[in-house]
């Protein structure tokens, strides 16, 4: 699943994917592709961003939902949850002190 996650979020345009995704949770194919297009001048094919989606659902990172012929994908921000978890657990021990 981490191997997933990083890929997911080693393409720039994933990301900005899902900074969109953060601002408006919930969003058509057709309004990430001009949000891209508008907000950050990305010249990519409806193509081209439906199959980011699917890299980022595959990493758990994007959910969708149909409600008649609409398809809307929503950001689900566990994964990075359980990645954070895993390596950044909290402090118990105090300042390290370094030996010589």
């Amino acid at each position: 699943m981490a191997d997933d996650l990083f890929k997911a979020l080693a393409d720039p345009t994933r990301r900005t994917i899902l900074d969109e995704l953060t601002d408006k949770s919930g969003q058509t194919l057709f309004e990430i592709c001009a949000r891209l297009s508008m907000k950050h001048q990305l010249g990519i094919s409806r193509q081209a961003v439906s199959q980011h989606l699917a890299v980022l659902e595959a990493a758990g990172l994007v959910e969708t939902r149909r409600e008649g012929r609409y398809k809307f994908h929503d950001l689900n921000t566990a994964p990075l949850r359980q990645i954070a978890e895993r390596w950044l657990a909290p402090d118990r021990s105090g300042p390290e002190e370094s030996s010589p």
